[in-house]
């Protein structure tokens, strides 16, 4: 009977494993798949910049800002394509897991049962058949047959509770990563709607930039150099009042060693913090206020440290091609407040709080810009706000973003993690 019973569980079980481990090699096919698919749409993402890059260098004009738009909007249509692989991925992966929780979860409930089971034929033996065979008139062989079987009974329930120790300890690690997985689903679904909304802006952008110029490249060229000009109105506007603010500031006050972290997953400064060459063509004021890092439109901007989001803003709001454009100002915990420049998105809010590491917003063209790119200022918190003023170089329009005596700028690279800097921006580099 019992070789029977045995035959008819086997039968009834082997389809149930093989088609579960028919679902988890499908599972993990598809797993492959979108892995294939993100390495192909990376490759072209990668063709796209290349192309973004050689636009870069260009002079200037209607056709190439008109085509570097063109060329954004796939780039950022293939970065949505990367986001949704992930997503898919990331779901089929939660998948496995639910299905390997519940396995242990069944092998859990199995080994408990085998122990109590156990734990019950050795009470049995101990109490009913030892005692029986002692004081009967059979052998003492049987009494040490009693004792090797209650002997055998508790080798086989501690296997099984070692057993149940590692199987509980592999569950914790499945919930454990299962839950890790769950929040990488939650980011990318986020960033997803994200990048929805860049590539609207960008279409808008297109549209905005064509009606401006009518489609005209003398048109263009004149908005360009209007913007030039209101961009060195406001800016020595700004730097002449931030010149007068008065600030003596405390080195004991600001943090020691590199304390901050990438405001990027992917690294490349284009442009030092201070004088230098470039500075001293580009800036009315000769002097750049911070450091520009390579940055494509819709690349996540990350918190460099916990701190507080202290404001945001667009200045294209009130001086179109001046400023920042959107921006986000941080002031962290260690004595230190930084503002990201030139956004395509903004993510945070006025007085949130935030982690290292937490996306900010994403990185973009607005305000003055030659290109996309992220611009990171850094300061003493000691002295760093958020000000509101009336701009003569506006119209009288209000602005409102973060403001700091000049001394109060600091090189941001002096805390942030060690950098190889590119010998062409030293070579850029002047003295003051």
């Amino acid at each position: 009977m019992r070789s029977i019973s045995f035959f008819l569980l086997a039968i009834f079980l082997i389809p149930t494993v093989f088609s579960s481990a028919q679902t988890a090699t499908d599972v993990q096919n598809k797993i492959n798949q979108n892995n294939i698919n993100i390495q192909s749409l990376e490759q072209e993402i990668a063709a796209y910049q290349a192309e973004l890059d050689s636009i870069g260098q260009q002079k200037s004009s209607l056709a190439s800002s008109i085509k570097a738009l063109d060329i954004t909007r796939k780039k950022l249509n293939a970065d949505i394509a990367v986001t949704q692989n992930k997503i898919n991925k990331t779901n089929l992966t939660i998948q496995n897991l639910s299905t390997d929780i519940v396995t242990k979860e069944g092998a859990i409930e199995n080994n408990i049962h085998s122990i109590a089971l156990g734990i019950k034929n050795v009470n049995e033996l101990e109490q009913t058949s030892l005692m029986v065979n002692i004081f009967s008139e059979e052998s003492f062989s049987s009494v040490w047959n009693d004792i090797e079987n209650i002997s055998s009974v508790r080798e086989s329930v501690r296997a099984d509770i070692l057993k149940l120790r590692q199987v509980k300890g592999a569950l914790e690690d499945t919930r454990s990563t299962t839950i890790t997985a769950k929040n990488e689903l939650m980011k990318l679904r986020s960033q997803l709607s994200d990048q929805q909304k860049i590539v609207v802006q960008n279409t808008n952008d297109k549209n905005e930039l064509l009606k401006q110029t009518k489609n005209s490249e003398a048109n263009y060229q004149k908005l360009l150099k209007d913007r030039i000009a209101k961009r060195d109105a406001f800016e020595k506007e700004l730097r002449d009042y931030e010149s007068q603010l008065q600030f003596i500031l405390d080195p004991s006050k600001l943090p020691s060693g590199r304390v901050l972290s990438w405001p990027l997953d992917k690294v490349y400064v284009t442009q030092l913090f201070g004088k230098t060459v470039d500075s001293v063509r580009l800036y009315a004021s000769g002097t750049h206020n911070g450091v520009d890092f390579r940055a494509s439109v819709g690349t996540p901007v990350m918190s460099m440290s916990d701190g507080i989001v202290m404001g945001i803003g667009d200045t294209d709001l009130t001086c179109d091609g001046a400023s920042f454009g959107k921006f986000v100002f941080i002031q962290y915990n260690n004595g230190l407040s930084s503002a990201f420049g030139h956004l395509s998105l903004i993510k945070a809010y006025e007085g949130e709080v935030v982690k290292r590491g937490d996306v900010v917003g994403y990185s973009g063209a607005t305000g003055h810009v030659t290109g996309p790119h992220l611009h990171v200022s850094l300061y003493a918190s000691q002295a760093a706000k958020m000000a509101s003023k009336a701009s003569v170089a506006c119209d009288g329009r209000i602005y409102r973003l973060p403001v700091a005596p000049v001394n109060a700028y600091l090189n941001v690279l002096d805390y942030l993690p060690p950098y190889v800097i590119n010998q062409t921006l030293l070579n850029n580099k002047t003295t003051e």
